[in-house]
């Protein structure tokens, strides 16, 4: 009897594991399809924000050109790139509900290789053909290894893909890896935070990693909303959770102090440097955020975490090259007057002729001050004659200081 039995349970049992089995490539199949459609969202978004950044570039600059009184939103042009930055911030953002993090975020390269190329074919500098390929080699090798890296990264990207539900995004909130790495970030915030403001260290890379930090949070945070979004519309309610609308806050706020900082970078150094370095430090900690987070890396071979590596190391190079062979603005210096000058402004104390600082306000920009100076070019010291109520007849001097009080 047992040994009827068990080729009938075997025979039961045979087709629920063919079953099993079929599952997993399915789900593979549709997890890489996610993959694609994210990562066109995401090329998409960025080619159409630096069409539409420099289509309201091109528009300043004509308006600069010309004798047209108007303003700049005034103008169809940029209007026409202020809707096309719209639908690309919106590409963006849909990206991140189909794709992880760490896949989503290295693809910003696209904007800065669009820029170049555009730059290139709408430059109006006069050019011999001999000189484009030496002036712009490097532009183009940085372009081609830009490609090649983003290459690399949609296809050994991670597959990791899990529905962002309220339940999960509060499970990955509490989890203990991301509570560390939170401790870590605010400590270094913290410290970049006060060396930046109370050390007066103004350094590129202590700015641009303060906007890193706060860029990788605004990155989990948008994530995890417009996965939440792609939820509710596929018919599961998700806007009702207060998760949801304390990572929008999150996100606001974290995207509008990074903005800050990155004003105040823009001051001070060029858009070049701030591109190359700002790409490197933003994306390597969006990584590692999106890996602690949503542990995006959770179950990927060794292959494909090295190859995804390798891309992000090939776009960076990329950029970096295509940044580096930018035209540096020459800053315009106007001219100081001499009576706005230190020194000058009170020629005279209490009836006392005093002179300038001849060490610290004839010198300006790359003027050195001489001691040996000639006589003829010394300021001369000129008596002070007090006013006096005389005879009508008496002779005036010849100038007069008049002493006023405070209160007057």
């Amino acid at each position: 009897m047992e040994g009827g039995n068990s080729p009938s349970l075997q025979l039961q049992q045979l087709p629920l594991a063919t079953a099993a089995v079929s599952v997993q490539p399915h789900t593979d199949s549709f997890s890489y399809k996610e993959n694609l459609i994210g990562a066109l969202l995401a090329i998409f978004g960025h080619l159409v924000s630096s069409i539409a950044l420099n289509l309201q570039k091109y528009s300043h600059i004509r308006l600069a050109g010309s004798k047209d009184p108007r303003a700049y939103f005034r103008t169809k042009t940029w209007w026409s790139g202020f809707v096309l930055l719209l639908l690309g911030e919106l590409g963006v953002f849909c990206s991140y509900a189909f794709a992880p993090l760490s896949l989503i975020v290295p693809l910003s390269a696209v904007s800065v290789v669009a820029s170049a190329i555009i730059g290139i074919i709408f430059i109006k500098e006069k050019w011999k053909p001999k000189e484009f390929l030496r002036r712009y080699v490097l532009s183009f090798v940085g372009c081609g290894l830009a490609v090649v890296g983003t290459y690399l990264l949609v296809t050994f990207g991670p597959n990791s893909h899990e529905k962002m539900t309220a339940e999960n995004i509060t499970r990955h909130l509490v989890s203990w890896p991301f509570l560390l790495y939170m401790l870590v970030e605010i400590i270094v915030f913290c410290l970049l935070l006060y060396f930046y403001k109370e050390r007066n260290a103004n350094y590129i890379v202590i700015i641009l990693l303060l906007v890193a930090l706060l860029g990788s949070m605004t990155v989990v945070t948008v994530k995890a909303v417009a996965g939440m979004i792609l939820v509710s519309i596929q018919g599961t309610l998700q806007l009702d959770s207060p998760i949801f609308y304390i990572m929008l806050v999150c996100m606001a706020a974290t995207a509008i102090y990074q903005a800050t900082f990155l004003a105040q970078a823009s001051q001070l150094y060029d858009s070049a440097q701030i591109s190359s370095i700002g790409y490197i430090l933003s994306t390597t900690a969006a990584i590692s955020a999106g890996a602690t987070f949503y542990l995006d890396f959770m179950g990927e071979d060794v292959l494909h975490i090295c190859m995804f590596a390798l891309g992000c190391l090939i776009a960076f190079l990329g950029v970096f090259l295509i940044t580096r062979n930018r035209k540096k603005p020459v800053p315009f210096e106007p001219y100081i007057s001499m009576d706005a000058m230190p020194g000058m402004q009170n020629m005279h104390d209490k009836g006392i002729a005093v002179q300038p600082d001849l060490k610290a306000s004839f010198s300006y920009g790359a003027l050195e001050n001489n001691d040996s100076m000639p006589e003829i070019y010394t300021p001369a010291t000129l008596p002070i004659v007090q006013e006096q109520h005389g005879p009508k007849g008496g002779s005036a001097p010849p100038y007069r200081v008049l002493e006023h009080s405070k209160k007057e």
